[in-house]
């Protein structure tokens, strides 16, 4: 399937449970706690896309600028909140998304989030933004998923949705991979062009002209997260440690692994992510 045809059609994201269910509850209060909204909206991909999606809608004046959760609810009123939360789509069977476990996806999503995050704190970039990009970045994985239920399966007979060499494995069959359809996403959704090149150019950080710091920040929150999904020893860490990526932020492997900000011993599940 061509990209283009991929995107013709909007797929609806599925929202972890829990999150919409807070969500509904606190915004049914007389006042509204903005820290309480803000921590949910940052638990749920697909609830923070849609968020942003409207602060940046042509509706707003600073539509094509409002890259963090924290500022799109400031711009939406309780009102706009409650609609899109109320039509949110739970992700609640395994069908939800044909072939994806969705719990792994929730938990690796934010996961990244809070990796970039902190990455982007030691090279002083915007940690808001590359929260953001990490939270968002894996969506277009969903979207094949429910777009070509039939190519998927069949990539994911090769490696699994979240193992490192995901994109490679899709490039090849289709000659682009999640990381086009999540780049797409945030343009059509008239997201800020830092999180559109970051979410394009982070499986190879170089590939572009333009070297964007943030795809690079992504590159390596992704490698630290799709590793600790696969398990992988301190041997495999290092082996697989993209020190390219690394020398152009002054990151070894021990700067990322030591501003690691999960606790990996955890086994968290859905309930634990807000």
């Amino acid at each position: 399937m061509e990209l283009d045809d991929v995107m013709a059609t909007e797929c609806t994201l599925p929202s972890l449970p829990r999150a919409v269910a807070l969500l509904t509850t606190e915004l049914a209060q007389p006042e509204p706690s903005l820290r309480r909204i803000n921590h949910l909206f940052l638990s749920d991909p697909a609830l923070a896309a849609r968020l942003l999606r409207e602060a940046n809608s042509h509706s707003h004046p600073l539509s094509g600028k409002v890259g963090s959760i924290p500022e799109a609810i400031v711009i939406l009123d309780a009102v706009q909140l409650r609609s899109f939360v109320a039509e949110a789509f739970l992700g609640t069977t395994a069908g939800s998304v044909p072939g994806m476990n969705l719990q792994h996806f929730w938990r690796y999503s934010v996961n990244t989030a809070r990796l970039a995050r902190s990455l982007a704190g030691i090279v002083h970039r915007n940690q808001t933004i590359a929260y953001t990009a990490g939270l968002l970045h894996g969506l277009g994985e969903l979207v094949l998923h429910l777009r070509d239920p039939q190519g998927s399966s069949a990539a994911s007979s090769v490696v699994a949705p979240l193992d490192l060499r995901r994109s490679k494995v899709q490039k090849r069959a289709w000659g682009y991979g999640y990381a086009a359809v999540s780049a797409a996403l945030a343009q059509q959704w008239h997201l800020p062009n830092v999180l559109v090149d970051a979410m394009r150019h982070h499986n190879a950080p170089f590939d572009d002209e333009v070297y964007e710091p943030l795809a690079a920040i992504l590159h390596l929150a992704v490698w630290r997260a799709r590793a600790r999904e696969a398990g992988f020893t301190p041997r495999e860490l290092a082996a697989t440690f993209p020190g390219e990526v690394g020398v152009a932020l002054d990151m070894d492997i021990d700067t990322v692994l030591q501003q690691d900000p999960i606790d990996w011993k955890a086994q968290p599940n859905a309930d634990d992510y807000v």
